[in-house]
């Protein structure tokens, strides 16, 4: 009975659909707090004619590594469209995190085939509306974007923002799997980038590598 009242639904997305948006995209991010690697943000769009969600979608994060790639599948084929954006870690100390958090948006967005014309966003902050164009770096600022719905604990209660976390959990994961050959000793392929102990470590035996956001207040060299 738990599960079942805890499972994320299509009820907000299908308000929203009906108050007269065609298409309606869950969005959400992964990567903010970690020391390295790209800020990711997924997005899912759904509309009048989406299915209920694939059984056991969750927020990325009440799932182990195994069951998130195991719906990446179902959740491609559930979704009227999906994609995953990024920014680099460069981005993120050029523009800061906000920024970077919109410049990763904004590439999902356009990695649609249709755009939607409502997001609905995890928490209160509505990271993805441009404030103005110092702070962007990619489509027209001056373009209309979608119109965009804050609600917190989104990612547990909202299908599309669920399915958009896993979806860029395991795209963001695998990036830092792959970078940790190029970069290793930091242990990436299991820290994905996180200030755990093994990474805080090796930051203090050998520093920051390029994949590291040096604009952060990064762990330095223990003193003697």
């Amino acid at each position: 009975m738990t599960a079942r009242r805890t499972a994320p639904t299509l009820r907000e997305e299908r308000r929203l659909l009906r108050s007269g948006h065609a298409l309606v995209a869950g969005m959400d991010e992964v990567g903010r707090g970690a020391l390295a690697g790209p800020v990711s943000v997924g997005t899912v769009v759904v509309d009048l004619g989406t299915p209920a969600v694939p059984a056991g979608v969750r927020d990325s994060k009440l799932l182990t590594a195994a069951a998130r790639q195991a719906l990446v599948p179902a959740l491609r084929g559930w979704a009227r469209a999906h994609a995953v954006g990024h920014a680099e870690p460069e981005e993120i100390d050029s523009l800061g995190i906000v920024g970077a958090l919109r410049l990763a948006g904004h590439r999902a967005l356009d990695a649609l085939p249709d755009r939607p014309d409502c997001v609905l966003l995890d928490g209160s902050h509505d990271w993805l509306s441009h404030p103005g164009a110092t702070l962007f770096d990619g489509p027209d600022p001056d373009r209309v974007g979608p119109s965009v719905v804050t609600m917190i604990k989104a990612d547990r209660r909202c299908a599309a923002v669920a399915a958009a976390s896993v979806l860029a959990k395991v795209e963001r994961d695998g990036v830092l799997g792959r970078r940790a050959l190029e970069f290793p000793g930091y242990g990436w392929e299991r820290n994905k980038g996180y200030g755990a102990a093994e990474h805080v470590r090796a930051l203090r035996s050998r520093g920051p590598c390029p994949q590291h956001r040096r604009s952060w207040r990064l762990p330095g060299p223990v003193p003697p």
